[in-house]
């Protein structure tokens, strides 16, 4: 057991080549028993790690037998990197500009230090080559939500250590929060909101819970089972974006010319099948369990979408165009607006749905949690 302990909790390699660097580096000398009881390791892995600094890195390095310890035959600076590719700078440079969507938040400074932490590993060309990109790539985040820094330190060890969690959580449209105890499972950033999936003791179900909504959260000492059929991609297979419904629907939904050139080429679902149709328009179509998240979508695509089926869907945003129309009209003067532009978005004829836990006329976007 002692083996098992030291190999799982010993330095990772590269923090040891640089501690054996700067012994190098200080004529101490070092051996590859000494090294192994220092790193709390074999002396078999410290050999390992020494023959890929000798070979793999080209360092000077020769073992004096009158010394007993290894040493550099010529001064060395600097610990090598590895090479990095044109593919992995370009990455890089990427993961560096997508701190941005969190500026202002308190997740900011943590990111900016890995990333600085990362990139002191570079060469100075590398490093210059970053720099030089920078102006090259940006990332534009709309509304990103606010983290709780503490809240999502406390949330990751929860997860890491299969710890229970309590929180006060706040439902869309109540005015009061709510007790709740559950075990994480996941966590996952979503249209720049950032959602917890866990199972709720009390409700004996997995739930989904957007952290800007949940306060006074609570990290017990009780630790759980997980489940291991949960799988995040499969649980929010049929969700639109986050929330998850019992139904099946088959959402067909058919764009003009001005919105094909917009939705060609994204992935806006995981079952989506987009065909071109003449005059240049297209129809999408994908399943979905859920009606509650696809309505404001299809809302941003104004006239240019027309929903060909389901007719829950058609009846949802009928009533939802016939009540901006009557909110709208005694703010329309003559002589100050196209009449064009006031004409609800047009929807194949349907008959009045029957409303149903999970259909109703005035929807949330994102689930109840």
């Amino acid at each position: 057991m002692g083996k098992v302990k030291n190999q799982i909790y010993s330095r990772p390699p590269l923090d040891r080549m640089v501690r054996v660097h700067g012994m190098l580096q200080r004529n101490e000398f070092p051996n590859c028993p000494a090294l192994a009881r220092l790193f709390e390791i074999s002396v078999r892995t410290i050999k390992r790690d020494v023959d890929f600094m000798k070979y793999r890195l080209n360092l000077p390095i020769e073992y004096d037998s009158r010394r007993y310890g290894y040493y550099y035959t010529r001064p060395v600076q600097l610990f090598p990197t590895l090479a990095v590719t044109e593919s992995e700078l370009f990455a890089l440079l990427v993961a560096s500009k997508a701190i941005a969507q969190y500026r202002g938040t308190e997740l900011q400074k943590p990111l900016e230090n890995a990333f600085s932490k990362l990139t002191g590993q570079l060469d100075q060309g590398t490093a210059y080559s970053v720099g030089n990109l920078d102006q090259a790539l940006s990332f534009r985040p709309f509304a990103p939500g606010d983290a709780d820094l503490a809240a999502f330190q406390k949330l990751t060890t929860a997860l890491r250590e299969n710890r229970a969690v309590r929180f006060d959580y706040k439902n869309l449209g109540a005015r009061k929060t709510l007790k709740r105890h559950v075990h994480p499972y996941h966590l996952a950033c979503i249209d720049n909101h950032w959602y917890l999936f866990a199972f709720d003791v009390d409700r004996r179900a997995m739930r989904t819970f957007v952290l800007t909504r949940l306060s006074h959260l609570e990290l017990t000492r009780k630790t759980f089972t997980r489940r291991k059929e949960f799988n995040a991609e499969e649980y929010l297979r049929g969700s639109f974006q986050v929330y998850k419904g019992r139904s099946d629907y088959e959402v067909v939904v058919d764009f003009d010319d001005w919105a094909t050139d917009l939705l060609r080429g994204r992935k806006w679902h995981s079952s989506q099948e987009l065909t071109e149709l003449p005059n240049g328009a297209s129809r999408l179509r994908f399943r979905l369990n859920s009606l509650k998240e696809i309505e404001g979508w299809l809302l941003s695509w104004g006239r240019h979408a027309t929903v060909v089926r389901p007719v829950e869907l058609m009846e949802l945003l009928r009533q939802t165009a016939e009540t901006l129309a009557t909110r709208y009209h005694p703010h329309i003067r003559e002589g100050h607006h196209d009449p064009s532009m006031a004409r609800p978005m047009a929807v194949a004829p349907a008959k009045p749905a029957g409303e149903t836990d999970e259909f109703k006329p005035l929807m949330q976007v994102h689930g109840k949690g």
